[in-house]
């Protein structure tokens, strides 16, 4: 490429220097379209040349950059791409594999650890009122804490285990970025800040929320021992439904929050099934259990069987907490966001299980709107009631 660039410099220069020299008029001519000719060419294997680093680049790559330039095709103009995983990675090397070890990288996990609060919270707010922001906020907080306390317990307890799992085998103490005992000390800032939030609530959530501890310990081992360990992960991740309530009200209205509680558990079964058929292959060779393995090809009779039992509560729940209309139509979008979930599952592909795995957030954040929603049409509804006792 350089002597065919060299040559062509050379005779643009001499045809500059026929036409300084007045041989020909002519001459002017043909070299300036050559000129324009060259420097299209070398435009054009320029563009050329960094079109094919781009794609190296890309398909080279194990994990898509998160954070990256994106050209749109509205006017040229670009925007930029935000995500966990972007963040994690913009951190300082000695922080980055903490924040990993913690999960920040990957805030699925404590999406559904927080909805279930936020259904209890928002359950619990006054007549045609919003949700208590603060209280939401305390929760977020917590269930950032709670689930990196979590996955930290849990990768200590696995540490040989992820190393014999290509998925897994990278994590921070399996792969040795960080040592148990460094793993214990950050579990241990992790508890702390936690215990932080939970003392801002009142007594009886205090004591409640301690009391989950004793699962966030124990759940890691149930794969060790038991087929349902998603089952004990359901106990775990829900407790939020008891713990918001009681945040708001004082105390637990178990009329409300048990019906909660066990749709709850009902939804992790199912969401974390499906993602358990990921590591099904992984899980036999290294001898752990899950409910993927119990269920096998009978996993969608399972499925549909927890998806009645969730709504029957889910319905249950809002009986008995006075809820309006918007809230029962968000049920039923709800019912068919999972029977679609659960008739499109092709079990045997990873791909397809992550994916319906994931839109299990989209389904939470939904019935939070719809218990929203529903609060604030009581007011409405009590409004109309005393409109018509006034007339009569």
């Amino acid at each position: 490429m350089f002597p065919a660039k060299l040559n062509s410099q050379l005779t643009l220069n001499a045809l500059r220097r026929i036409y300084h020299g007045a041989y020909h008029p002519c001459l002017y001519s043909l070299s300036n379209c050559f000129f324009h000719m060259e420097r299209r060419r070398t435009r054009d294997r320029l563009h050329s040349e960094s079109s094919v680093l781009r794609r190296e680049f890309y398909s080279q790559s194990a994990i898509r950059p998160s954070l990256r330039l994106q050209e749109t095709q509205h006017y040229g103009r670009r925007s930029f791409s935000l995500s966990a995983a972007t963040i994690v990675n913009s951190a300082p090397a000695s922080v980055q594999p903490y924040l990993r070890l913690m999960r920040l990288d990957k805030p699925i996990g404590t999406w559904l650890l927080y909805l279930p609060c936020t259904w209890s919270i928002a359950l619990a707010a006054d007549p045609g009122c919003l949700p208590h922001l603060g209280i939401l906020t305390l929760f977020g907080t917590g269930a950032l804490l709670m689930r990196g306390a979590g996955c930290t317990i849990n990768d200590m307890w696995d540490k040989d285990f992820d190393k014999k799992v290509a998925r897994t085998a990278t994590r921070p103490i399996a792969s040795g970025e960080i040592s148990r005992m460094q793993a214990l000390v950050f579990l241990g800032g992790q508890l702390s800040l936690a215990l932080g939030v939970l003392l801002c609530l009142n007594y009886y959530s205090i004591a409640l929320g301690a009391a989950s501890l004793s699962l966030v310990v124990t759940y890691p081992l149930m794969k060790r021992i038991t087929y349902w360990p998603q089952f004990v992960l359901g106990l775990t991740f829900n407790w939020g439904a008891l713990l918001g309530w009681s945040a708001v009200k004082g105390s637990c209205d178990w009329s409300v929050c048990l019906p909660l509680y066990f749709s709850g558990v009902m939804w992790t079964l199912i969401y974390d099934t499906i993602y358990a058929h990921q590591d099904k292959e992984d899980d036999i060779k290294v001898g752990v259990k899950s409910t993927a393995l119990r269920f096998q090809e009978q996993t969608k009779p399972w499925l549909s069987g927890f998806t009645v039992a969730m709504m029957s509560g889910l319905v249950a729940a809002g009986v008995n907490a006075e809820q309006t209309l918007p809230y029962y139509a968000v049920l039923s979008t709800v019912a068919v966001h999972l029977a679609h979930q659960i008739y499109t599952l092709d079990i045997n592909k990873p791909e397809d299980c992550w994916k319906k795995f994931v839109s299990n957030r989209n389904l939470g954040l939904l019935l939070f709107l719809g218990i929203v929603a529903g609060n604030l049409w009581k007011e409405r509804r009590e409004t109309l009631l005393q409109n018509e006792e006034a007339v009569r």
